[in-house]
């Protein structure tokens, strides 16, 4: 029996199993999760801030995108730019003498977010000097501020109670002079040239026959309060423009008669609006050359544009 047992017994079969080790991957999932996150963060920040900003600030980001790399690189929009294959410039497409800009210069140079918080800052000042004077404080309604193309216009404008000027003169009233007196240090305080300009209403002279009308008035006003400026401690080289506008520019929605189209303006001026009332062929790259014809014999510096001192200005 025991023999037969043995012939009987089974092999004893050891299973080994063999441990498979996965290769070390690095880890570089947890750099591309740190990555995303770091954007997230960052568009977290940039939501916030523009929900924090102001108008102004919005306005500066749209246009900075809006303008594309290419064209900010090249200082504007040009032909050479262009995807279309037809080549540009010149008077024709036959005759290429450069490339012509396709956009506005004037609206190429635009003033610096710098620039315009000066001009705010100066505004602010004048308007707090002129409402902690006694004297003046009453005149704050007739003063109206905003920044234009060309830089910040303090308009000061008539009523019928209280006029700027005598009727029908250039002899400034006395509360006038003391405002003109009070703005002039603080139009010292930025190194921006001005420009002075006068308007009347559309009253006529009724002696206007004889050569003295509302042209004259304009001219007589605007030069009568760059006289003021002076005597108030205004820099005199300061001044770079003085003209008269007669009753050709009137103030929106006003009638003809409206007092308040009697006004001054005092614009203190963009440093790139001053250089090109300097230089007004110059500072446009040539655009004057467009204007100029053979057969009129007018040179880029000849008389036939429009000077930039007002004519008829007296002297001091």
């Amino acid at each position: 029996m025991s023999a037969r047992g043995a012939g009987d017994q089974r092999p004893v079969i050891i299973v080994r199993r063999k441990k498979v080790v996965h290769g070390h991957h690095g880890g570089s999932w947890k750099i591309a999760l740190a990555d995303f996150m770091t954007a997230l963060m960052a568009l977290f920040l940039v939501m916030w801030i523009i929900s924090n900003a102001g108008q102004k600030e919005r306005d500066a980001v749209a246009e900075y995108f809006r303008t594309p790399l290419l064209v900010s690189l090249t200082g504007g929009e040009r032909q050479g730019t262009s995807a279309n294959v037809i080549p540009g410039g010149g008077p024709d497409p036959a005759h290429a003498e450069g490339e012509r800009q396709r956009i506005d210069p004037l609206s190429q140079t635009r003033p610096t977010e710098i620039q315009r918080r000066a001009l705010q800052n100066l505004q602010q000042r004048i308007i707090n000097a002129v409402e902690a004077s006694p004297q003046l404080r009453e005149l704050r309604i007739q003063m109206r501020f905003d920044v234009t193309r060309e830089g910040l216009r303090v308009q000061l404008v008539d009523t019928d109670a209280r006029p700027m000027f005598d009727l029908a003169s250039e002899r400034v009233a006395p509360y006038m002079r003391d405002l003109l007196h009070l703005l002039a240090p603080l139009l010292n305080e930025l190194p921006n040239d001005l420009s002075i300009g006068g308007h009347t209403d559309g009253l006529q002279y009724v002696d206007g026959v004889r050569g003295v009308g509302n042209w004259e008035l304009s001219v007589g006003r605007a030069n009568a309060t760059r006289r003021e400026l002076v005597a108030g401690g205004l820099d005199a080289d300061k001044l770079l423009r003085v003209s008269g506008f007669a009753d050709r520019v009137p103030l929106p929605s006003t009638t003809a008669v409206d007092p308040a189209n009697r006004r001054i303006e005092v614009v203190v001026l963009f440093d790139e609006v001053a250089e090109r009332i300097r230089h007004p062929v110059d500072a446009v790259d040539g655009f004057g050359r467009l204007l100029e014809s053979p057969a009129d014999g007018a040179g880029a510096g000849g008389d036939a544009g429009v000077s930039g001192k007002a004519p008829g200005v007296p002297a001091d």
